[in-house]
């Protein structure tokens, strides 16, 4: 059980900063064959959740896809609009969500380590993202999953890396500002 004393208006500050943060690093793009291009976004979502937690970290991932269903241009490459949400990617989208609740749930269920946001971003930010992901762009590809799931391995180096970066980043800033962590009562932490 967390308790939150930080002010309402200082999370939605917070969520917001995190939704930028994903609509930023969506804007370094290696386009690939199938729809599903090569982004940097995965790393905020992995971030949003491993610093934010699974609710906030969550709302921040909305957030994106909230201004992406009005038009506004903030996905890989400028996308944005109806159309993202039944494209090939429509399932990673849906997996960043359920992604970002994952990681926040590994990484804060208990003392915050190292090894638990690895855990959380190997987890959360690519096994279910790719559970989520796979399925639905063989769906719409018209591809069979197995070989959408063997093309799905151009992704698995470059999200191990971002994995590992937001792993680096967060321990980081968690030594260097804590209070930027989600706020928890001292007796819900639990010892690692």
């Amino acid at each position: 059980m967390s308790t939150s004393t930080r002010p309402l208006g200082a999370d939605i500050a917070r969520i917001a900063v995190f939704a930028a943060l994903i609509v930023v690093l969506g804007m370094v793009v290696v386009p690939l064959p199938g729809g599903v291009p090569i982004t940097a976004q995965t790393l905020g979502v992995m971030l949003a959740g491993l610093v934010l937690g699974a609710r906030r970290g969550a709302l921040s991932v909305l957030l994106v896809l909230a201004l992406a269903a009005i038009g506004l241009p903030v996905l890989a490459g400028g996308r944005g609009g109806l159309g993202v949400f039944v494209g090939p990617s429509a399932g990673y989208l849906l997996g960043w969500v359920v992604g970002a609740v994952v990681i926040g749930f590994i990484a804060h269920h208990g003392r915050f380590t190292w090894w638990r946001a690895g855990l959380a971003a190997g987890i959360g930010g690519i096994l279910v993202v790719y559970l989520f992901g796979i399925p639905v762009q063989a769906l719409v590809t018209g591809v069979p999953v197995g070989p959408t799931a063997l093309s799905s391995l151009a992704f698995l180096p470059g999200d191990l890396l971002k994995a590992v970066a937001a792993t680096v980043l967060a321990v980081a800033l968690h030594r260097a500002y804590p209070r930027a962590f989600e706020n928890r009562a001292p007796a819900a932490v639990h010892a690692a």
